[in-house]
């Protein structure tokens, strides 16, 4: 490549990757804030069942993200990948701007719930037509021996956004404190992408068409029904149906197991404190995200096959001993509680209704490892009325060595959720001809993400809770990733550096 061509592709890859960081980090800020928004738009009578309903309104962006790949797919095949990611950039950071507005529960009701799921229906859709169109427009500038290392760019967006929605919010809490954090400051995350989506647009009103797209439209070999083409033909909805159950649905799986459920495993089934547990992931996300870059770059050398089978391989063999290690690192009965430094403390408050009963219990181990569980019931004024059940808040805070392991256990899961991810928009616009390809390639990536990866942390929380088993829900990405390794590895073709263009 000439100097100017890599001046070029570096600017491309800046472009692409700055939006689609973006519209993750706002995409993802709603599930790094599960366990409050919980408390804040659904009704408090049952936590347990506010906590499922905001992963099942979490799931439902990622559900219509394959509609959004249609809509935004054949937008791109007609009139160009630029101004349709264009689009879907304004509409995923208008849609979260306005999350951070939305009132309460407390406030408005029922009409809360409902309010925020629209809008995470709306950032579903701006996603589904996002990362194809920045994969898409990557790899049709790249050069054809090395398509895997430039797109990896792209699939370190995905990591990087949650990254950044991780690390927005803890600085958030940091600066303004527990109490007004948990009170209103959880909202700045979200009113923060104004800001950013704001600079995102500046960059990408500077970028030009891909030229492969510029190519065969001066050509007028455009396609004039894209949808049609891509899913009508045999031979396409076969190569349709094989990326979506040899390689996409596996590597989702794979991709919200090791990085989202592991945080909800943390947090609410080991208990670990709210920053504690951010920033485990944090540390663990910024030590192997190079990793894509890596394997990316490898993909062209092996070629994608091998790299993505043996991560969803190595997935489905140690899940399970990893979480069983995970959940060892949390258990207070394998831990020597220093009796003497036991602490119980109870305190009352008048509140509306009655006087509200807070119970305190702090612990310390002999490992370091300190806990706290703090117990709120509200005594009603009306002696008659019934007590309502207390809200209990359980914290522990791990020791040094325990907090190092857990970054090690869940580092291995991010990497591989490198291994799986980091070739896998190389192999997807391969096998697509150009005419057709934001259409095609963006629908099997978003099922196999959207639906088989999107449901995971709400399919493996609910398995979790009515199995009582800890890790009943490994069952649902160990099955779906064992079925996509064997189809992938029976029809999937492991070559190198396909010709993109028709």
């Amino acid at each position: 490549m000439t100097t100017e061509e890599k001046k070029t592709i570096r600017a491309v890859i800046l472009a692409s990757s700055v939006g689609t960081l973006i519209e993750w980090y706002d995409f993802y800020i709603f599930g790094a804030l599960a366990s409050i928004i919980s408390t804040k738009f659904f009704p408090d009578v049952n936590p347990t069942a506010a906590y499922l309903s905001v992963l099942a309104t979490f799931a439902a962006g990622f559900v219509v993200r394959p509609f959004g790949a249609l809509v935004f797919g054949r937008l791109g095949d007609l009139v160009g990948r630029k101004y349709t990611f264009l689009l879907t950039l304004v509409i995923m950071g208008g849609s979260t701007f306005a999350i951070g507005l939305v009132p309460g529960y407390a406030s408005i009701g029922a009409a809360a719930p409902i309010l925020v799921l629209l809008l995470r229906l709306l950032q579903g859709l701006a996603l589904g037509g996002e990362y194809g169109g920045a994969a898409t427009y990557v790899a049709e500038h790249s050069p054809a021996h090395r398509r895997g290392y430039y797109t990896s760019w792209i699939q370190t967006t995905a990591t990087l956004g949650l990254f950044l929605a991780l690390g927005v919010i803890l600085a958030t809490r940091n600066a303004m404190g527990l109490e007004k954090f948990g009170d209103w400051g959880w909202r700045i995350p979200f009113l923060i992408s104004a800001f950013l989506i704001g600079i995102s647009i500046y960059i990408r009103l500077r970028m030009n068409e891909s030229p492969l797209f510029r190519k065969i439209k001066a050509e007028g070999k455009t396609s004039t029904n894209p949808l049609k083409e891509s899913f009508a033909h045999r031979a396409n909805m076969k190569m349709v149906l094989l990326a979506l159950f040899g390689a996409t649905m596996g590597q989702g799986v794979v991709w919200y197991t090791g990085q989202f459920y592991a945080l909800s495993f943390i947090e609410k089934t080991c208990n670990i404190e709210f920053v504690e547990a951010r920033n485990i992931i944090l540390i663990a996300l910024a030590v192997t995200t190079p990793l894509f870059i890596f394997f990316g770059w490898l993909s062209d050398k092996i070629g994608r096959k091998a790299i993505m089978m043996l991560g969803m391989f190595l997935a489905i063999a140690t899940y399970r001993p990893i979480y069983q290690a995970m959940y060892r690192l949390a258990d207070l009965n394998s831990k020597q509680e220093i009796t003497a430094q036991t602490r119980n403390t109870v305190s009352n408050a008048r509140v509306e209704g009655g006087t509200q009963i807070t119970t305190v219990v702090s612990k310390v181990f002999s490992d370091g490892a300190r806990y706290k569980e703090t117990s709120k019931v509200i005594q009603p004024t009306d002696v008659s009325a019934p007590v309502p059940k207390p809200v209990v808040l359980k914290e522990l805070n791990l020791s040094k060595t325990g907090f190092w392991m857990m970054i090690l256990l869940i580092g291995i899961q991010v990497v591989y959720v490198t291994m799986v991810y980091g070739p896998i928009a190389a192999f997807l616009v391969e096998i697509f001809p150009t005419r057709i390809r934001y259409s095609s390639m963006s629908l099997p990536y978003h099922i196999g993400n959207g639906i088989f990866g999107g449901l995971t942390p709400y399919i493996a929380t609910r398995l979790t809770t009515h199995l009582g088993d800890p890790y009943a829900g490994l069952w649902w990405p160990i099955v779906i990733a064992g079925l996509c390794l064997f189809i992938g590895m029976i029809y999937i073709s492991n070559k190198v550096d396909q010709n993109v263009a028709d």
